[in-house]
């Protein structure tokens, strides 16, 4: 009833109505956020694509170079005389090698400077991180181990004096390295490797190396 006393009458909406109130309602809730909030959230996606593709395009992960006293005597006698220069490439660990760990598949040579032994070699990497933040800053103590083959262009089954008898051009190598990761780039390490035939040859004399190494990763 109004103020003069007349009962007011109450008109139902219309279906009409109702569907277009209902649909304008749903079209606000639906409507696009503001420019800015759509802005950064391409920019966002946009970053996320990226990482995404530069990690699936990384091929090669670290370089290392090296220098190694060539045929130490740990494990075999000594004979060979000279230094090594050591070059490695190891690469991204592809996802089928994630069931034995994802190690990095590597390819490498050590080049003897003196017209002794020199191979090219190939293999798989393992790593583990020891220590973290040793220095309170970021990097860490890490180990690495390999295993693998070599192909070496030395003697197999004669030698003239001051080279060895290697009993195979192919043969195993394996290596062990201890480092520590100074940043996410650069690492510096102590390397021993290895190569010999395991006794498969007539003869198998093995080589071991030790020294130092310089590592840049991408």
């Amino acid at each position: 009833m109004n103020a003069f006393g007349v009962r007011a009458k109450l008109t139902p909406l219309s279906p009409i109505a109702v569907t277009a109130a209902v649909g304008i309602g749903v079209l606000i809730a639906l409507s696009p956020a503001p420019a800015a909030a759509q802005a950064q959230a391409q920019a966002q996606a946009q970053a996320q694509a990226q990482a995404q593709a530069q990690a699936q395009e990384k091929v090669v992960d670290e370089v290392k170079i090296g220098v190694l006293g060539h045929d130490v005597g740990f494990l075999t006698h000594h004979v060979e005389a000279g230094a090594d220069v050591n070059l490695e490439m190891l690469f991204t660990p592809p996802d089928f090698l994630s069931v034995i760990g994802s190690p990095r598949p590597h390819i490498g040579a050590d080049i003897n400077t003196a017209g002794h032994t020199s191979d090219g070699y190939f293999g798989l990497t393992w790593g583990i991180t020891l220590i973290q933040s040793l220095f309170g800053w970021d990097n860490g103590v890490f180990a690495n181990g390999s295993l693998g083959g070599a192909i070496q262009d030395g003697h197999i089954n004669s030698a003239p004096p001051g080279d060895k008898r290697l009993g195979s051009r192919i043969l195993f190598r394996e290596s062990a390295e201890l480092g520590l990761q100074i940043n996410p780039t650069l690492s510096v390490s102590a390397i021993l490797d290895h190569i010999s035939n395991a006794n498969l040859g007539v003869h198998n004399a093995g080589i071991t190396s030790a020294g130092a190494r310089l590592g840049v990763k991408f």
